[in-house]
């Protein structure tokens, strides 16, 4: 992740997401922070007593804990709490971290990880927030301000030499609490058409998170692309959940989600209930991924580590996938990281077949924060019986599904032999030495090239039409092929088609326009 605050990669636009972990209270670890309270700029009143500001203030050092919980006293008669803080940036030299600092609330219910205290997260996305029982910043929970102490929580997730110093201002507005705010949540059925192939993002992000569209800017947005659902994952929040249901409709599904920022990566939570939160405080030595993974599973839910090779401090996967229902391989705009992800993914099918486990399926998304950034670039096109929350994770936990990169880009895929036929995601099962015959069309992608592989590697390789569809057929046998998988990519920059080996250059096809999931083949006994 840049350093720089005014950063904005157009391919991960993280600006300053929760990367928070570790589930010590640790003010005690870092140099105590001092409070004062502000004189009262006017007089007290029987009806409201004048706003009162708490200023927290204090220094973390290098190696401070990966999250830091300020205790706040809140009296009686809060209405409202306003959150502002701030931190000191020394210069540092070439490649040495600067200050970065997130920030979030828990209320007087308490920070145990996992518990019901969570009342917001911004990362460091918001200098600024507030919180009633009548609306919240967005990433921040409406509700009672109860009196008792509730904590401000700091993220410092990169300390320079010098420290990190910082000041935080609780400011309590006292008065009678306006009315409880109504969450509207989406439905769990969209009209859809029946058993389909539906299109749709998993991965996208608001003004709830590090996002700078609206939820109806993201709405309009799907629509446009031309998807089916959207599943919605703000950082380390579920403040956007109650936000949707007004923008969703027959042509649109919404599935409620989070994407859990932690400091080793981050992971998707999709299809939870609504107003889940998902913790991310912890790291991979913690051993708790494995506790929230099973959490997100009681819901119905999916796990999906993301852009497991993403550059940027503390995005790479550390886990592993033993606790995961399906990765990312395909994050934004094509690039040598999904490269590396499809690598390993495409490993972990034969490693999968080897030992007679199940396999993880390949997801697409566009992980896309703002403008310019297109939605649902990529998105996953999945085989399901209805257009509903239950059937769309369904689809996508059985793999029955691939990823395009827009609308645009139609394919069909399918394996037969012995009389049967089968689609992505599933098996074929026939004699070792019958004939399976893999059928692949293609239209959308002009001049592109399409590859078979295996798990011995490419297989086959065809040009694609310069217009129209194309279709290819290659045969094999269960003997020769555990599984067979389509990828389909652009011509290379220079405009030549890519018919080179993995023997010529490093990467002697262009970027990816659609990648399936396998067809497994299994031999009878």
């Amino acid at each position: 992740m840049p350093t720089d605050p005014s950063a904005r990669p157009g391919r991960r636009a993280l600006l300053r997401t929760g990367l928070a972990t570790g589930a010590a209270t640790a003010v005690g670890l870092a140099t105590p922070a001092t409070a004062s309270a502000a004189a009262p700029t006017a007089g007290p009143t029987a009806a409201a007593p004048a706003d009162r500001t708490v200023t927290l203030t204090g220094r973390l050092p290098t190696g401070a804990p990966d999250f830091v919980h300020l205790p706040v006293e809140v009296p009686p008669g809060v209405r409202e709490i306003a959150v502002s803080y701030r931190y000191d940036r020394p210069a540092v030299p070439a490649g040495t971290p600067g200050n970065s600092c997130d920030i979030g609330l828990f209320d007087q219910r308490g920070t145990d990880l996992g518990g019901r205290g969570f009342r917001g997260w911004s990362g460091g996305f918001r200098d600024s927030f507030s919180i009633s029982a009548t609306a919240a910043t967005p990433g921040y929970l409406p509700g009672p301000i109860d009196p008792n102490t509730w904590h401000v929580v700091l993220g410092p997730y990169q300390v320079a030499p010098q420290g990190l110093a910082y000041t935080v201002e609780v400011t309590f507005r006292f008065g009678r609490p306006g009315p409880a705010s109504t969450p509207h949540y989406p439905a769990e059925r969209a009209r859809g058409r029946g058993r389909a192939w539906y299109r749709g993002d998993c991965h996208l992000h608001t003004v709830h998170s590090d996002g700078r569209r609206l939820p109806e800017e993201v709405a309009a947005g799907a629509r446009a692309a031309g998807l089916d659902f959207i599943v919605s994952t703000d950082h380390n929040t579920s403040s956007a959940h109650g936000a949707w249901g007004p923008l969703a409709g027959d042509d649109l599904l919404i599935v409620l989600g989070e994407e859990v920022t932690t400091r080793n990566g981050h992971w998707l939570a999709l299809g939870l209930e609504p107003g889940r939160f998902v913790d991310w405080r912890y790291r991979s030595r913690d051993d708790l991924f494995p506790r929230f993974a099973r959490q997100v599973r009681r819901d119905g839910g999916l796990v999906v580590p993301a852009h497991p090779y993403c550059p940027y401090v503390a995005c790479q996967w550390k886990f592993g996938y033993r606790d995961a229902d399906a990765v990312e391989v395909w994050n934004g705009p094509w690039t040598y990281d999904d490269e590396s992800a499809v690598d390993t993914w495409d490993a972990g099918l034969a490693t999968a077949l080897r030992e007679g486990r199940g396999w993880l399926p390949a997801l697409g998304n566009s992980d896309a924060h703002s403008e310019p950034q297109p939605i649902g670039s990529p998105h996953n096109v999945v085989l399901a019986e209805d257009l509903s929350r239950a059937a769309i994770l369904d689809g996508l936990r059985a793999g029955r599904s691939w990823i395009a990169e827009s609308a645009a880009v139609q394919l069909e895929f399918t394996a037969t032999g012995h009389g049967r036929q089968v689609g992505i995601g599933e098996r074929l099962t026939v004699p070792a030495d019958a004939p399976v015959d893999v059928r692949l069309t293609v239209s959308g992608v002009p001049g592109g090239t399409a590859r078979l592989l295996t798990d011995e590697g490419q297989l086959h390789q065809e040009p694609l039409s310069p217009s129209g569809p194309t279709t290819l057929t290659w045969r094999t046998t269960a003997s020769l092929a555990g599984y067979v998988r389509a990828e389909v990519r652009h011509p290379r920059p220079d405009g030549t088609p890519g018919q080179g080996t993995t023997m010529g250059p490093a990467l002697p096809w262009g970027p990816m326009a659609a990648l399936t999931n396998p067809i497994l083949l299994a031999a009878t006994p």
